[in-house]
């Protein structure tokens, strides 16, 4: 069945990869969960060069597909293949040069949006690179000054705070929908300072638990405080 997916992922990067101005594509890291698993799907971002391709020009490519549909915004789409799903994210090289280039400018993008989009850049695996663009891209990723890092861990120290903040007034309140949407904005930034201390993106949602485990620095006691927060029973 791996066999069968990573056939249809180079299959559909060579599709994908023949339409102009398609610069890179990167497999996301849902492709690696077993096909039987809910959570899998066959995820392509292709970033392209001088703006996104028709939806009629990306249809062509792909071939026969089932069930395609393209988002409102007309940057994503996704269909199936033999059974499995598929979907694929165009991105936009001006963009991504133009955030890298930002310094302090792209804090309140990152801010809103997180880095997880600069992890799928970083991490993931290479099936199409036309020129060497992503290989340049992920040399900067990986050398960026401590003061970028020193920035979102600020901005999203001050947002954990803010969120710590409602989830008092939550409790003293007895309100049970701020108090669980208070508790989701807390982890996610307690989980996102500690990936940027420790000059980590943040991966996708389903990864945040097992990885910031695992990063080198962490608080005292922080495994059993973690657990304590993440318990199903409260």
């Amino acid at each position: 069945m791996r066999q069968r997916v990573g056939e249809l992922a180079d299959r559909l990067a060579r599709a994908i990869g023949s339409e102009a101005g398609i610069e890179a594509i990167v497999l996301g890291e849902a492709s690696a969960a077993d096909p039987n698993d809910p959570y899998f799907a066959l995820v392509l971002d292709a970033y392209c060069r001088g703006g996104v391709p028709e939806p009629s020009t990306r249809a062509q490519a792909y071939g026969e597909v089932g069930d395609l549909e393209s988002s409102r915004f007309q940057d994503k789409d996704r269909f199936f293949v033999e059974g499995l799903p598929v979907r694929v994210e165009y991105k936009r090289v001006d963009r991504v040069e133009e955030l890298l280039g930002k310094g302090r400018d792209a804090l309140p993008v990152l801010k809103g949006s997180g880095t997880y989009a600069l992890y799928r850049l970083e991490n993931g695996p290479i099936l199409f690179d036309r020129s060497g663009w992503l290989a340049g891209i992920r040399s900067s990723l990986r050398s960026l000054p401590g003061e970028f890092w020193e920035m979102l861990l600020e901005g999203f120290r001050f947002k954990m705070e803010h969120y710590l903040s409602d989830l008092g007034a939550a409790t003293l309140t007895g309100d049970p929908f701020f108090f669980h949407l208070s508790m989701a904005g807390f982890l996610r930034y307690v989980a996102a300072t500690l990936f940027m201390a420790n000059r980590r993106f943040e991966p996708s949602n389903r990864q945040v638990d097992s990885l910031v485990r695992a990063l080198p620095k962490l608080p005292d006691q922080f495994e059993a405080r973690w657990t304590s927060l993440l318990r199903f029973d409260g």
